[in-house]
């Protein structure tokens, strides 16, 4: 599944529901899509940091465990829990859990699409 990400708010929102309302009136096909709207071109730099893209490039290949995930960045796993909250809370990647026998539970962090295209209106 694609992913895009936009920047223009509301308006471009909107714009965008309308011309899918009417491709579905005309029973057109609509290729499935994830697509995240942020205000402005700074609140989409505050979540998709350079670190937290590269955390995204890392599980878009292979879904991996936070502790994984901090070793192969050669990062701090607190910032990196931090930083998949954040993504989570965007729609950028997803967690579950998993049993890690004899070691309790392991969060696994998966993206949420394999393709991602970035949209910045300034």
């Amino acid at each position: 599944m694609k992913m895009k990400i936009n920047t223009d708010g509301f308006e471009g929102y909107a714009k965008r529901a309308l011309a899918r309302a009417h491709k579905l009136d005309r029973r057109e096909a609509i290729k499935p899509q994830i697509t995240i709207t942020f205000d402005n071109p700074l609140a989409m730099v505050e979540v998709l940091t350079a670190q937290r893209l590269r955390l995204v490039q890392q599980v878009k290949t292979k879904s991996s465990s936070i502790t994984a995930l901090a070793a192969s960045l050669g990062r701090d796993p607190k910032s990196v829990r931090r930083d998949v909250l954040k993504l989570e809370r965007a729609g950028v990647v997803r967690t579950r859990e998993q049993i890690n026998s004899g070691h309790g539970r392991a969060k696994i962090v998966e993206s949420v699409a394999r393709q991602f295209r970035l949209t910045a209106v300034l």
